[in-house]
């Protein structure tokens, strides 16, 4: 989904906020700041950028980056301020075909009792009220208005070796 076009959000956090000739150069590099491997599930949408503006203030992602031509938004990432994130553009006909609406995600969240509250203030759909699994999870779920479906818990998943 990535495309050559203009960048609308960048992120300035490495760039020198002094013009002090004698100040020491910043030798941290885009290597440093780059998460670890991780799944990052994609999603299309009727109207990316309302979506885009649904999900950081409903539910908290970040936005990282958002390449975009007017309304049609080429590819977007959001991260998850406790890791990974999404990917999502403007539905269009191409090889990656998502339909808008038919996405799911399971996010982990150590505090879904106030991601909830944030969302349900923000005008989400909450779907199921916050409560605990049998697996020691907190959990609630949640429709976006473009009709994916989302679940916020603190299952972290089984513990692995």
């Amino acid at each position: 989904m990535t495309d050559t076009n203009t960048e609308t959000n960048t992120d300035t956090s490495a760039a020198p906020t002094t013009a002090d000739p004698t100040a020491a150069a910043d030798t941290t590099s885009a290597a440093d700041t780059t998460p670890p491997p991780q799944v990052w599930p994609t999603l299309r949408a009727r109207d990316a950028h309302a979506l885009i503006g649904f999900l950081t203030e409903a539910f908290g992602f970040v936005e990282t980056v958002v390449y975009a031509e007017g309304k049609v938004v080429n590819h977007a990432e959001l991260a998850w301020p406790e890791g990974g994130g999404v990917m999502l553009g403007s539905v269009r006909d191409d090889a990656w075909a998502i339909e808008p609406g038919s996405f799911g995600a399971y996010v982990v969240t150590d505090d879904a009792d106030g991601v909830c509250a944030r969302a349900r203030a923000a005008g989400a759909e909450i779907v199921k009220e916050p409560f605990d699994t049998d697996y020691g999870s907190r959990d609630f779920q949640a429709r976006d208005p473009e009709g994916n479906r989302w679940s916020f818990g603190s299952y972290r998943g089984h513990p692995t070796g």
